[in-house]
C-alpha cells in the first residue's frame, strides 16, 4: 500500500505534465482520486465504462490510461458519465489520464516501445508538433514484407498497408494513434514507411500518390505500449501490483 499522492507526482514529473503540450481534452494527470492510497494500479487504453468495470472487477485502486475520461468536452454528469464516476467513486477507483507526454516519452512512450519492438535501435526523434517532436524515424534495411510482419507481431494485431514506397523499406517513421491524416506531411520528413495507428480513408490514395509506404497498425493496438511500461515501473518503483486491462475497439 502507498500514498496515491506520492504515485501522481512521480509520474507527473517523469512524464512532463507541466512542459508537454496536449489536446485541451486530454487533460493529463489525476483526474479522479480515491481515498488517497494505491495497492493495485491497472493499465488500460481508454477510461470506458466496461474499462473501468473490469478495473472494479479487478480490485484495481488506480487506473492509468491514454485517452482519459474528459475528451468530449463539458458534460452533464448523467447517463453512463454519471454510471462511471459513481462506479470508480463506489470501489475507491483513482483514474490518471497521460495522453502525449505516453506517446513521446523516450522509454516509457508508445513511440518508443513500439520502435523498440520492430527492431529500432537508435531512433531520432522527428515531426514537430507544437515545439515539441511527436515521432521517431530510423533507417532500416528491411523488406516491407519482413517490417509488416514485425509490426504484426508487435501489436498482436492485423496490419492493413499501403505498399507504395520503397522496398527494402529506407527510413521508417513512427508515429502511434490518429496520425495518419499526417501522410504528406511526414513524407516531407524524409520518411519512406510510414507506421501509425489509424489514418482517413483519403490518406491511403494520398500515400500512393506520394510513393509513401503507410502501416496502419490499430489505434487502439499500437497504444497499448504506454500505459502497459507506465504500470509496471509504477508496480516496480512503488511496490504494489498491477494488471493489465485489454479492451480493444479493432479501430
Amino acid at each position: 500500500m502507498t500514498k496515491l499522492k506520492d504515485v501522481c507526482a512521480w509520474m507527473d514529473e517523469e512524464l512532463s505534465l507541466d512542459v508537454i503540450p496536449d489536446y485541451p481534452g486530454a487533460l493529463n494527470g489525476l483526474q479522479l482520486e480515491n481515498g488517497g492510497s494505491v495497492s493495485k494500479v491497472g493499465a488500460a487504453v481508454d477510461a470506458s465504462l466496461p474499462v473501468m468495470e473490469k478495473a472494479v472487477a479487478e480490485g484495481v485502486d488506480l487506473l492509468l490510461v491514454h485517452h482519459g475520461m474528459f475528451w468530449q468536452g463539458t458534460q452533464r454528469v448523467t447517463g453512463p458519465v454519471y454510471r462511471k464516476i459513481k462506479l470508480a467513486m463506489d470501489h475507491g477507483l483513482a483514474i490518471y489520464s497521460a495522453h502525449i507526454p505516453l506517446d513521446v516519452h523516450p522509454f516509457l512512450g508508445n513511440n518508443a516501445c513500439l520502435a523498440r519492438a520492430i527492431g529500432m535501435s537508435d531512433p531520432e526523434p522527428f515531426f514537430d508538433w507544437k515545439g515539441i517532436q511527436l515521432g521517431l524515424k530510423q533507417s532500416m534495411s528491411l523488406s516491407r514484407e519482413a517490417l509488416l510482419e514485425r509490426v504484426g507481431r508487435a501489436v498482436d494485431a492485423p496490419v492493413h498497408h499501403c505498399p507504395a514506397g520503397s522496398d527494402p523499406v529506407g527510413t521508417v517513421g513512427v508515429i502511434t494513434g490518429g496520425a495518419g491524416s499526417e501522410v504528406a506531411a511526414v513524407a516531407e520528413c524524409g520518411v519512406d514507411t510510414f507506421i501509425t495507428g489509424e489514418g482517413p480513408h483519403w490518406s491511403y490514395p494520398l500515400a500512393e500518390e506520394l510513393g509513401l509506404n503507410v502501416f496502419y497498425a490499430g489505434h487502439y493496438a499500437t497504444e497499448t505500449f504506454g500505459v502497459r511500461a507506465l504500470s509496471a515501473q509504477v508496480a516496480e518503483k512503488f511496490g504494489v501490483d498491477s494488471v493489465f486491462l485489454p479492451h480493444s475497439t479493432g479501430l
